[in-house]
């Protein structure tokens, strides 16, 4: 029996909920015939991120998962290191800040000595060197089927989200094999991905065997913050930068974009690959699934 959308969405960990009503607003306006209409648009606030005292950042977010966010984001700055433990988050909702404290003196002085202006479409910033930690990374080895990945594509692109019902936002979904397991979504791609990296960090979760599939563009900052987090596979829907390539080739990562229907391409660590799908007997999306170019 084929499993429906529905029935997909109930074994995520961590799945969309475009109901929540903090996410949208109704707004009117007038469609091209000039009739009246009134449309969910997606929210933006802003969270300001202290590390113990230190204001770090105010990013742009929609205001889901801030604990997520904060976390998954200090860690892919190099500001929180591995032995370092989160005592505690203190989220306060009225003056949109979220302070992370730990149980040691952190670097992020150093950190914040650099700066570099990322690609991000809600304007990415990235702390320090951006390769820094990544020295003589290995990252496993671990098969991928391309079964797998038609699976994942079919059921992410159908998934009830604010993408399919307000549009104009990026989805970030960690995977295991076949099954996607946490799928985060906010403006900026980047914000997505740390929402999964602080997930990570918060349950102990290894990211050797996982699969990380985006709809933003595979840049260095995507690539660099994927194997930060030690996930070996990078799917988008969307297409490549020429850096983002050259660093996933130079750290043994695997990128595959432009991931639509039956086709994708693969620009580095096609040796992963298990070509176990016949693409011809792939079905073609449909049009509830995300649209080409639209919200990416």
């Amino acid at each position: 029996m084929q499993m429906t959308t529905r029935d997909a969405a109930h074994k995520y960990l961590i799945a969309p909920d475009p109901g929540a009503g903090m996410l949208t607003c109704a707004v009117t306006g007038q469609d091209q015939h000039g009739n009246l209409v009134e449309i969910d648009v997606v929210e933006e606030r802003p969270l300001t991120i202290f590390l113990n005292g230190q204001e770090i950042v105010t990013a742009m977010t929609i205001g889901d998962y801030p604990e997520y966010l904060a976390v998954g984001f200090l860690a892919n700055q190099g500001m929180l290191a591995v032995d370092e433990n989160v005592t505690a988050t203190d989220f306060d909702e009225e003056l949109e800040t979220i302070v992370i404290r730990t149980d040691k003196v952190t670097n992020y002085e150093a950190k914040l000595a650099k700066k570099t202006r990322t690609s991000g479409c809600a304007v990415g910033t990235v702390f320090g060197d951006m390769m820094e930690g990544l020295e003589g990374l290995e990252l496993p080895q671990t098969e991928v089927r391309t079964s797998w990945l038609y699976a994942l594509a079919a059921t992410i692109n159908t998934t009830p989200s604010l993408y399919l019902s307000a549009g104009a936002i990026h989805g970030t979904v960690l995977c295991h094999q076949d099954q996607p397991l946490v799928y985060m979504e906010d403006v900026g791609r980047h914000n997505a991905v740390d929402k999964i990296a602080g997930w990570m960090r918060t349950t102990g979760t290894d990211g050797g065997d996982k699969i990380m599939y985006t709809t933003g563009r595979l840049t260095s900052e995507m690539v660099i913050k994927c194997a930060s987090m030690g996930i070996p596979v990078l799917v988008s829907r969307s297409g490549f930068t020429a850096s983002g390539v050259t660093i996933a080739r130079d750290l043994g990562l695997t990128i595959i974009g432009r991931m639509r229907g039956r086709r994708f391409t693969c620009l580095s660590g096609d040796a992963r690959l298990i070509r176990d799908a016949d693409p011809e007997r792939v079905p073609e999306e449909g049009k509830k699934s995300r649209r080409k170019g639209a919200g990416e």
